[in-house]
């Protein structure tokens, strides 16, 4: 079928001109020359979205998303409600119900408003996974040239998938068309819906930061692989010199990306992948990195893809004394958060010096469930057996520090489930289950590793040195912590398993109790945070879904 007859058949678009495919290079002068939008709250809807540094075509484009959405637009976020998926889909309130009946208008509305403006789209073909067993073709169409280019960027090309166009996703993004919540069944004028049914989803509106392009997707792999019995994950991966696999969960600021960054292993990717029966592969062709803050000399390769041809800088603000098109990428400003915290930067896979060969590797030997524990109690390291790993990774604890929030005068658990709740479109039991099944298949051991603080809490005690968790890393992906390698004491709060010695690391702060001056002090935090994990269990109805508390 011919793109233009599929994309009337699939969406209702009619006599448009399509821009499909483009190079990276066109896509950069199409940005340029035609992506336009609101970059400022009080700005009009005609600016330019899209700019050139110093570089020009050898460089990054710079682009600016509406200021209502530097992240993803979470309470908008919808699938329509069919009756075939209604009860496996995980609703929440950044995943709600849409109702069937007003999905097919809207996606009319939609199309007629396309095709009243008649200007052109752009079309990219890509493939969301590397392992052709599950990659699903996934086609970008809309009405930014940048979008194209950051799809092109983040997804794989080239994957032979048998018969494409029965597994096809197609992903409309229309930033021009506003919705009306009372006519469309939306909560605002803006929306993310995702038809699972026909395979479709709808961007419309103020949701234009370009994350909305991949994590839509994800979402829908998220659905998708369990009901072919396989497991999706937002985590890293990499591979050693032996094959040995690994991979790491963990939320933003555990550590996930700088651990898996390993000169002495391969990277398979940073954040989203897939274990399957042949193994743990990328979704991703490229990578979407937080430049906030962001150290250059410990993150080089972060650094030199800011110069990168066809790279996306997203929301770092100009300097105040130049035009962008005389600033060379790398003076930007990346502690600038006037916009955002949440500034970013997309670049393909291949700009990392040490990937592993077409983005896959072997099962896993070694699972790390990554926490940052600020209130500075859990232990370094722990052993999970099956129980526990169900357990702590539906739990997906890390801890927010105090002072990074209004009025955070302490540390603050965050939980989310599978480290990855608002893309999770089943239920988290669903993934739990996967994932116990898969390592008792393949033998994998699972550790949880804290990358926080000792000796008190955030603004008491220290952080773990980054030494000391590498060298514990270094010892479970050895094998050196197995139980018949080293002995093991039990935690009398966390009922966790801590070994009591490892290669590199003072045997003294293997529990963390022993770091805290004040004893009676530890155990009152301690008795708080496990108390923080019994409350999460118990309000998220775990034990409904069949998991068992383990503390």
């Amino acid at each position: 079928m011919s793109l233009n007859a599929a994309l009337k058949e699939t969406l209702g678009l009619d006599g448009l001109e399509y821009r499909h495919d483009l190079g990276k290079d066109a896509l950069f002068r199409e940005a340029l020359a035609n992506d336009r939008g609101r970059i400022r709250a009080d700005g009009p809807d005609d600016e330019p979205k899209a700019y050139e540094t110093a570089l020009g075509l050898k460089g990054p484009l710079v682009y600016y998303s509406d200021p209502s959405c530097t992240g993803r637009p979470v309470q908008d976020t919808f699938a329509v409600a069919w009756p075939e998926v209604e009860d496996k889909l995980w609703w929440k309130s950044d995943f709600q119900k849409f109702d069937p009946d007003h999905f097919g208008p809207l996606l009319e509305r939609v199309a007629a408003h396309l095709n009243e403006r008649g200007r052109h789209l752009y079309v990219q073909d890509v493939h969301c996974g590397w392992d052709p067993a599950y990659a699903v073709p996934y086609r970008f169409v809309g009405e930014y040239a940048t979008h194209a280019l950051f799809a092109t960027n983040m997804f794989a090309s080239g994957v032979d998938v048998a018969d494409p166009e029965s597994k096809r996703w197609t992903l409309l993004d229309v930033p021009s068309f506003h919705c009306d919540p009372e006519r469309d069944g939306t909560l605002s004028a803006r929306a993310v819906i995702i038809d699972m049914r026909n395979r479709v989803g709808l961007v419309l509106g103020r949701a234009d930061y370009c994350g909305v392009v991949k994590k839509t997707m994800f979402t829908v792999m998220n659905y998708l692989l369990p009901e072919i019995g396989e497991m999706p994950m937002h985590c890293s991966a990499n591979v050693g010199p032996r094959g040995d696999g690994a991979i790491l969960f963990g939320l933003s600021g555990t550590g996930k990306t700088t651990l898996s960054a390993d000169p002495e292993r391969e990277l398979i990717g940073d954040d989203e992948h897939a274990w399957t029966a042949d193994g743990v592969s990328n979704f991703e062709g490229g990578c979407y990195a937080k430049l906030i803050d962001l150290d250059k000399a410990a993150e080089p390769v972060i650094a030199a893809a800011l110069s990168m041809p066809g790279s996306v800088i997203e929301n770092v603000p100009p300097l105040p004394d130049r035009l962008l098109a005389e600033t060379d990428p790398q003076d930007l400003d990346l502690s600038d958060n006037a916009i955002t915290e949440n500034t970013r930067l997309s670049y393909p896979l291949a700009a990392n010096p040490n990937v592993a060969d077409g983005a896959r590797g072997p099962h896993p030997e070694t699972i790390v469930l990554l926490t940052a524990d600020a209130f500075g109690v859990l232990p370094p390291v722990s052993i999970l057996d099956t129980r526990d790993v169900m357990y702590h990774f539906v739990s997906g604890f890390t801890a927010k520090l105090a002072g990074t929030e209004v009025g955070v005068n302490e540390p603050k658990a965050a939980f989310s489930a599978c480290f990855g709740a608002p893309f999770m479109a089943q239920k988290p039991s669903v993934y739990a289950e996967i994932l116990a099944e898969k390592m008792k298949t393949h033998r994998a051991r699972c550790i949880l590793l804290n990358t926080g603080w000792s000796g008190g809490p955030h603004g008491v005690g220290k952080r773990i040195s980054i030494q000391h968790t590498r060298a514990l890393l270094n010892a479970a992906l050895a094998g050196e912590l197995d139980a018949d390698k080293v002995g093991y004491e039990n935690h009398p709060i966390f009922n966790l398993a801590m070994p009591t010695a490892c290669p590199g690391v003072p045997t003294e702060i293997l529990n963390p109790r022993n770091t805290w001056e004040d004893k009676h002090a530890y155990d009152v935090q301690a008795e708080k945070l496990r108390d923080m994990f019994r409350e999460n269990y118990r309000s998220k109805g775990f034990d409904a879904l069949g998991i068992e508390a383990v503390m």
